[in-house]
């Protein structure tokens, strides 16, 4: 029976390439996925082993910088890092050094005035030359370090980016003013944030204090231990140095390397884990394919098996025969998914190389986990997908030697199966219904629940949709393409069960792209609503980076010609009735000017008495409405009342709670400034967001950007997801591809006789070519029709759970994307057909009338 398996496996090569392509390409992704995570893993440990090479201990002030809370920030006259705790330290017994270092976000501008690099990875800090010069971190590969407020240097690969040389002006800034300095050095660096592609500028220590933090202030301390202490001992004796405050913060440089290798190790498990999920919806594509394959081979050599059976082989030996028929594919298709796997590996770190040049690389990294995990799942999931096929192999009777066919199913197991399919799909669809109602996150889970048996028991009914949803494009198959269109039909229907399981392939990868398509629509949808319905101001001005803007821009930007009306957008963070709200404030002069609420209660003009407006969410959930009282918490711990002036609709750019920017300051005097609303006495010009650019020195940081511009780019970030999830579906499309290619083969293969006779009574090559294709386009749109229908319900699903987070979203179906998804569908179906139908064309008319 192993040497019948074997040789059945070398007879039947033809029909099981198909199979074998699917296993090898979901187990190519696995593999792919597991290189190339465990090759960027290790390249980013590497790249930052160095890190903290010369760190002991390493002291940090939390508070220091402008991302600082601002109880942090009330802190820092009484606990602040300065040069008196710096030679405090350096005086400890075990101290052979003590460094005080500045950071933080500093931007450089290229020759055009653009920002170098992404705005999260740009970095200034000190240059803190020992008595040779020279500072140990930052070895100077031309030039010289900067010495006043006038000089800068860069690392090496910012000033290539730039096009900079030694003796250039350059123009940087942080949050404040533009600084035009010479550039004095070019440097190079183990840093991190450089290495990942970010941008490192140094100042002299007196200039990045004053730029960076304020002066006398430092960011961090860093001690080198004595030969003969240990870091935990060195850590112990400057605990009893460090000034009193919860910002100040000390670890060992072990502790360091350690937390590192943690946030290295979650982000590229996050990735795999990501990428993995989509590896597995391609090798449960590929069950169906297997499973089909198997099943018309078991219906093909039915008269095979069951001589086999005369003959005395058991049940179980038929079964085991099958089933090493089906290890045998896995085997083989599983080692070459891993080779192929390793070249994907190697390729998407080129890819990931090619579109950021500062990630780190390395060699491939290849662990023994990498190989057994892609053997082992390469051939369960052929065997597994065999097994249902085998049993029914053994089942065949040693009668059926005398007859040939399939072994018709019978109405017992139609209708158990339909029944089953039927309480899936129901209980499935009620799940996802309640889910969808409770309109909060309380409702994923029954979603995610409900999906999982919807879609399996949609899988189960596939067979019995299939004749009824077919039967309805029958007539207009026939009046457009007549005798091909009317074969095509019946042979799209004529065996329920194979037509399902080819469509089922289309229908899993149609139904996510559908429902991300539907959510993409959704959710930008609902943001564009929010940006058009609460903002009447023509620009918003803000930073790249995220960062407070400079108290100074909001002045300097009412002062540009051509402004009618400005206001910078605050946030603090106060207690409201024992709870942390943002609260947004906005100049109560120009508010009606510049944004716009619709007040369910109250007035705006409230604003300007020093009361609040709260949204329907902060007014719901603490019983409150206009002219009611609410207790306020402020940064320095004091508590007073506020009056409620208005409720308006949740939703929009603007908050739960908005308050007068003169009433913020009075408790807060420096709030974190997010953004400044223009408006302008002819709307949006090109003149006027040149003239704000001017405004604010055209700091490369800072950008000005239309009411348009804010709303392509939130629809920029969701095209990009979409576009990395539809890439990532890919694999599985082409799997189901292969899917339809191999059972239209061999569909051909076992009505040979049949198109044999077709000839033969007059349908010319080109009519048994319409049909072969006509047959695959039917069957891969109603997959398509199946996956849309379902992904457009789940998508609606998944939205209402989101209702309470994402105020003004509803579900919108982008009917020209899905249609183009129905074309695409029957165009796929078109491109599988063409080996097949041109094979079909091609049989002996004579040599397939004869065939058993």
């Amino acid at each position: 029976m192993y040497r019948t398996a074997l040789r059945n496996v070398l007879a039947h090569k033809g029909r099981l390439l198909m199979t074998a392509l699917a296993v090898m390409l979901g187990t190519a992704f696995v593999a792919g996925t597991m290189v190339f995570s465990d090759t960027f893993g290790q390249a980013m440990r590497d790249s930052n082993s160095k890190s903290y090479s010369d760190v002991s201990v390493q002291i940090v002030d939390r508070a220091a910088g402008s991302g600082a809370t601002a109880r942090e920030k009330s802190e820092k006259s009484a606990a602040t890092l300065t040069d008196a705790t710096v030679q405090q330290l350096a005086a400890l017994p075990g101290a052979a050094g003590a460094r005080g270092v500045v950071s933080g976000f500093t931007g450089v501008a290229d020759k055009s005035g653009n920002l170098i690099g992404k705005a999260w990875a740009a970095k200034g800090a000190n240059f803190a030359p020992g008595a040779d010069g020279k500072d140990a971190r930052y070895p100077l590969a031309e030039g010289q370090g900067p010495k006043n407020a006038k000089e800068i240097a860069l690392d090496r690969k910012t000033a290539e980016k730039g096009g900079y040389k030694v003796g250039d002006t350059v123009r940087v800034a942080s949050n404040g003013p533009v600084v035009e300095a010479k550039l004095t050095g070019v440097f190079t660096t183990d840093d991190p944030v450089v290495n990942t592609g970010g941008t490192l500028t140094l100042f002299d220590r007196a200039t990045a204090q004053q730029l960076l933090l304020e002066p006398g202030r430092y960011s961090s301390i860093v001690l080198a231990a004595k030969s003969g202490t240990s870091e935990g001992d060195l850590l112990a004796q400057a605990a009893s140095k460090l000034p009193a405050g919860q910002q100040i913060h000390s670890e060992t440089g072990q502790q360091l390397k350690d937390d590192e290798q943690k946030m290295i190790e979650t982000g590229t498990s996050s990735m795999r884990t990501m990428l993995l999920a989509f590896a597995g919806i391609s090798l449960f594509v590929g069950i169906f394919i297997i499973a089909n394959t198997f099943t018309m081979l078991v219906a093909q050599r039915t008269k095979e098996l069951a001589l086999l059976r005369a003959i005395g082989a058991s049940r179980k030996q038929v079964t085991r025969s099958v089933l090493i028929e089906a290890l045998v594919i896995g085997t083989l298709s599983a080692a070459a998914g891993l080779v192929a796997g390793i070249g994907i590996g190697a390729g998407l770190q080129a890819l990931v190389a090619g579109l950021d040049s500062g990630m780190p690389t390395g060699s491939l990294v290849i662990k023994p986990m990498t190989v057994v995990v892609t053997l082992v799942v390469g051939v369960l999931v052929t065997v597994l997908s065999a097994l249902l096929p085998a049993m029914r192999a053994s089942r065949i009777a040693p009668v059926a030697a005398m007859s040939s066919g399939d072994q018709p199913s019978t109405q017992k197991s139609l209708v158990v199966r339909n029944s089953i399919g039927s309480v899936l799909a129901a209980g499935g669809g009620a799940l996802i219904a309640y889910g969808a109602s409770t309109g909060t996150g309380d409702g994923r889970m029954p979603v995610a629940i409900g999906a999982l048996l919807t879609l399996v028991g949609v899988f189960i009914l596939l067979p019995l949709l299939s004749r009824p949803v077919i039967a309805l494009v029958g007539p207009v198959l026939g009046k457009l393409f007549g005798m091909p269109g009317k074969l095509a039909r019946q042979n799209a229907v004529r065996n329920p069960r194979r037509t399902a399981a080819t469509a089922a392939a289309l229908t899993i990868g149609l139904t996510l792209v559908s429902g991300l398509t539907v959510l993409g629509a959704s959710v930008g949808g609902a943001i564009d609503k929010a940006v058009t319905s609460s903002m009447r101001a023509d620009y918003v001005v803000g930073t790249a980076n995220g960062m407070s803007l400079s108290e100074k821009v909001p002045a300097e930007i009412a002062k540009t010609p051509g402004v009618t009306a400005s206001s910078p957008m605050t946030t603090v963070y106060w207690e409201l009735n024992g709870t942390t709200k943002a609260i947004t404030g906005l100049d109560q002069e120009t508010f009606d000017k510049l944004v716009s609420v619709e007040l369910t209660s109250g007035s705006p003009a409230a604003l300007g008495q020093g009361q609040i407006l709260v949204d329907e969410d902060v007014a719901k959930k603490n019983g409150v409405t206009a002219g009611s009282a609410m207790t306020v918490t402020y940064p320095d711990e004091s508590t007073g009342k506020v009056t409620v002036g208005g409720v308006y609709k949740a939703g929009g750019m603007l908050g739960p709670v908005l308050l007068s920017n003169s009433e913020i300051t009075k408790h807060e005097p420096q709030p974190y400034i997010s953004d400044v609303l223009v408006k302008g006495a002819d709307g949006a010009t090109d003149k006027l967001k040149q003239g704000l650019k001017d405004a604010t020195g055209a700091n490369p940081v800072i950008e000005v950007k239309s009411k348009q511009e804010v709303r392509d780019d939130f629809s920029q970030i969701i095209s990009f997801a979409l576009n990395m999830m539809y890439g990532l579906l890919a694999m599985s499309v082409i799997v189901a591809i292969l899917g339809v290619i191999n059972t239209l083969a061999m569909s051909v293969f076992e009505r040979k006789r049949e198109i044999g006779m077709l000839r033969a009574i007059g349908l010319d090559r080109g009519g048994i070519k319409r049909m072969v294709r006509l047959e695959s386009v039917v069957i891969s749109v109603f997959g398509a029709g199946i996956g849309i229908v379902l992904g457009c319900f789940m998508a609606w699903a998944i939205n209402g759970t989101l209702e309470s987070s994402m105020q003004g979203l509803t579900t919108v179906l982008p009917y020209g994307q899905l249609a183009l998804f129905l074309a695409l569908a029957g165009l796929v179906g078109l491109v599988a057909a063409f080996w097949p139908a041109r094979r079909a064309s091609k049989l002996d008319i004579l040599a397939s009338i004869k065939t058993d």
